[in-house]
Formats: C-alpha cells, sequence, structure tokens
C-alpha cells in the first residue's frame, strides 16, 4: 500500500509543480472583466480629455456634444469588430465557444491579426501608422505631463502672491526641466518586461483617470452652479473669417478623435484575458462598461467645463488656469493627472519595445548583445535584475526622441489633434472593417458589406477634414 501512495504523492506533486499553459502553449492568461476594463480605460481617459472643453467650445452646445456621442458609437462599433478577429480563421456556423477551444490561431497583436487576415502588403501600412501613432502618444504625454507640472507650481505661487504674479511665470527652460524629468521616470519604467506584467500599473492609472475627470467635472459644475449661468453658444467660439472657423472646427474634431479609440491596444487587451469565458465574450462586455464610462466623463468634462468659461475655455482645463481656487485640489488633479499618465506611456511604449526585442532575436540568434541578460544587482538586499544590452540602449534612445521632439513641438491642443486624425480611419475604421469581413466571410454588395463600406467611407470624409485642419494648425503655431 505504501508504495502506491508514495507514487500518488510523487505524481500530485509533478502536477502542482508543472506551469498552467493556455492552448497555445503560452502561460495561462488570468485577465477577466474588470482587469480588461482597467486596461481600455488606461489608454482612453488619458490627455484626450482636458482638451475636450476646448473642442465644446470650438463646436458649440449642438454640435459639441453630438460629435462625442458620435465617436464613441464609432468607437464602439470599431472595438467589437475588432474583438471578433483575436482567433482566425473562424469557420462558418462555429460558436464562440468552439473558437476557444484551441483549434484556432490567437492574434496577439493587432498587426498579426492584420497579417493573418489580410495578408503582407497590409501589414507595412499599418505598422508605419501604427507605431508612428504609439510613437506619437509618448510624445503628447511628455508634453501634457510638463504642462501639469508647470500648472502645480503655478496655481501654489498664485496662491501664496496673487493671481497673474509676474514671478509665477514659467519659462521654456522650466518646461524643458519638467520633460527630461518625466522622460528620466519613464526610462526607468520602460523596464517592466512585458505588458502581462502590467496589471497593477493599469489598475492605478484607471483610477487615476477616474479622479482627475471627476474633479475637473466637479469644479466645473462648482462654478456654472456658483455663477448661476451657462455660458457659450449654439455656434462656438466666433472667429473674424469662415477659414479661421473651419480650421478650428477640424481641430476640434481632431481632438475627440484622438480621445477616444483604443482599437491599436484591443487585441493586446483581449490576449490578457483567460478564455473562459471566451475572450471576446469578455472583451465586448468591458467595451460596453468602458465606452459607456468614459463617455459619460467625456460628457460631463467638456461640457460643464464650456459651461463654466464658455467661448474662452482653456485649451487644457485643469493647465490652462480656467480654475484657481481651492488651489490644492487642482494641484492633486494634476498630480493625478500625472500619475496615469506614467502607466498610460507604458502601455503604449510597451508594444514597441516587444516587437523590436522579437525582431533583433530573430535577426541576430547568436549576438550576445542582443541575446544575453546579465545578472545586476541595482539595490543592495533586493533581487538581482536581468540587465539585456540591447534593452538598455534601444529603450533609452526611444524615451530620449520622445522628450526630443515634445521640446520641439510644444503645442498641446494640435499635437492631440494631429495624432487623432492621422490613425483614425485606417486604423481605427477601415482595417477592423476589412478584417471583419474576411473573417466572417462577408461577400460583396450584401446589406452587412454594403453598411460597413458606407462606414468607413463617412468616416474617412472626417478624418480626412480633421487632419487638414490639424496640420494647419501645427504649420501656423510653429511659423508664429
Amino acid at each position: 500500500m505504501a508504495a502506491p501512495s508514495q507514487r500518488g504523492s510523487q505524481q500530485s506533486f509533478g502536477l502542482a509543480a508543472a506551469p498552467e499553459l493556455d492552448d497555445d502553449g503560452r502561460a495561462a492568461r488570468t485577465g477577466n472583466l474588470w482587469t480588461c476594463v482597467a486596461h481600455i480605460i488606461t489608454g482612453v481617459i488619458g490627455a484626450g480629455v482636458l482638451a475636450l472643453s476646448w473642442s465644446v467650445a470650438q463646436l458649440g452646445w449642438v454640435a459639441g456634444p453630438l460629435s462625442m456621442l458620435c465617436f464613441a458609437a464609432v468607437t464602439y462599433v470599431s472595438a467589437v469588430l475588432l474583438s471578433h478577429c483575436y482567433r482566425s480563421p473562424v469557420v462558418a456556423g462555429r460558436g464562440e465557444e468552439e473558437q476557444s477551444s484551441g483549434k484556432t490561431r490567437r492574434n496577439y497583436t493587432y498587426m498579426e491579426a492584420v497579417r493573418a487576415l489580410l495578408g503582407r502588403k497590409h501589414v507595412y501600412v499599418c505598422g508605419t501608422l501604427q507605431y508612428l501613432y504609439l510613437y506619437g502618444i509618448g510624445v503628447a504625454y511628455t508634453l501634457t505631463t510638463a504642462t501639469c507640472l508647470g500648472a502645480i507650481k503655478k496655481s501654489n505661487c498664485y496662491h501664496a502672491h496673487g493671481r497673474g504674479a509676474a514671478r509665477c511665470g514659467s519659462g521654456e527652460g522650466e518646461q524643458h526641466l519638467f520633460m527630461l524629468l518625466f522622460g528620466a521616470a519613464q526610462l526607468v519604467l520602460s523596464f517592466i518586461p512585458n505588458f502581462h506584467s502590467m496589471a497593477w500599473l493599469s489598475a492605478v492609472a484607471a483610477a487615476m483617470s477616474f479622479t482627475y475627470a471627476t474633479i475637473g467635472l466637479s469644479l466645473g459644475l462648482a462654478k456654472t452652479v456658483g455663477d448661476g449661468a451657462i455660458r457659450g453658444g449654439v455656434a462656438g467660439v466666433p472667429t473674424a473669417t469662415s477659414a479661421q472657423k473651419v480650421w478650428l472646427v477640424a481641430q476640434a474634431v481632431g481632438d475627440i478623435a484622438f480621445a477616444y479609440p483604443y482599437t491599436i491596444v484591443l487585441l493586446e487587451i483581449q490576449d490578457t484575458l483567460r478564455s473562459s469565458p471566451p475572450e471576446g465574450e469578455t472583451m465586448r462586455k468591458g467595451n460596453v462598461v468602458a465606452v459607456l464610462a468614459t463617455t459619460f466623463f467625456y460628457l460631463c468634462v467638456g461640457c460643464f467645463g464650456y459651461a463654466a468659461f464658455g467661448n474662452a475655455a482653456p485649451g487644457n482645463l485643469l493647465t490652462g488656469f480656467g480654475f484657481y481656487e481651492p488651489y490644492w485640489l487642482v494641484d492633486f488633479a494634476n498630480a493625478c493627472i500625472i500619475l496615469h499618465i506614467l502607466g498610460g506611456y507604458q502601455m503604449y511604449s510597451q508594444q514597441i519595445f516587444t516587437v523590436v526585442d522579437r525582431w533583433l532575436a530573430a535577426r541576430f540568434p547568436e549576438s550576445a548583445f542582443v541575446n544575453r541578460t546579465y545578472a545586476v544587482r541595482i539595490v543592495p538586499g533586493l533581487p538581482r535584475y536581468g540587465l539585456n544590452l540591447q534593452r538598455l540602449c534601444f529603450r533609452t534612445a526611444y524615451v530620449a526622441s520622445t522628450t526630443g521632439l515634445a521640446v520641439v513641438f510644444p503645442y498641446f491642443n494640435e499635437v492631440l489633434g494631429l495624432l487623432g486624425a492621422l490613425t483614425f480611419w485606417p486604423l481605427v475604421i477601415y482595417l477592423p472593417v476589412e478584417m471583419y469581413c474576411v473573417q466572417r466571410r462577408v461577400r460583396p454588395w450584401t446589406a452587412t458589406w454594403v453598411a460597413l463600406q458606407a462606414f468607413s467611407v463617412v468616416c474617412f470624409a472626417v478624418g480626412t477634414f480633421a487632419f487638414v485642419g490639424c496640420v494647419e494648425g501645427v504649420i501656423k503655431k510653429k511659423l508664429g
């Protein structure tokens, strides 16, 4: 009797020691609905929310809120289409449960989905735009952080010396210093191993985003109630010429386009979810919760900010000094923005780091510089850190370059709008629509195909309009 008991204990020990694997041989995913929502909110509610009051001011009381609702609907539709493309190909008549059985191929990233469903030609276009967008977000977040740090300093100075005090000004040198400090912090965070290690960072960032959005909402509501009037008009900010109004409207549309979509990171988020219930089912529920939550905050922040300041709504609600008191609350809100952006920067940048690491490892398999890891004790008493020289060099150069571009082009609203308009149609609309049609075998000229193509054409017109306006804004600021 003793022998079987010993064998049983050995087998039990072996089973306990064996790591749990998913159907693709990788470590078991552990994400659920709430980690999914946290990741989405981290990617969506960022720097863009602070420009929404300015955007509503350019569009007016009718077009402003309506535009935000339209972009929310577009974002949701795009996310639902893309969530069907995580596993491919889909066999006609197969349900979601069967798709999660391991008989289908997982597309771990947006790029892999494009390659699997549309082919290599689309990959080149997709890759160029996707990584340009991800890189541009790093520049935009560097700008935002420097602005927030400057706002904290200025708020405290105004409280101590009075509003508009000359000594409270912030020069370019100070802004550059703040950008360098943010770059140094991102350099440290850039050595987080992979996206699956960032659940805690996304949770903190999501909490911070709700906090500062709520503060902005509350301050706007309090000012509106305190003044006893709702400012603004149906047509928005008046301009000297019709052309100026057109450019401002285009920039406002670009800012809203930047604020909403998260389809570029959707498949990466879906790849963190456990397979039971099916990833697609969890992802679609997460899309509903996240889009509803962000739309509520966007409407509240944008509309109450416009109601409070009218046509004088600042480009950045919490740093443009529409609010002065309570100064400590304004400081706290800006600190929350900084903490959120610390996580948001990494959520986007880690995708570039992962692709570069894999490409270099495949291209130079024998290189010690690329593949060798050195155990280094950075802090006495803590475990050694696995240092890779290639990662150290590339990630340092990456963070330094985003910081440098932020110094050269410090135009918050214009940069956000340009990024949003540049990638809105190709990455958020066109490719998800085309991939869905291939995945679901949607035949040309059927009702579904016509509806999807009409959706794509309308979004193309909107994106082109916004892009032209934002380019005009950047050129005007740089030359003016």
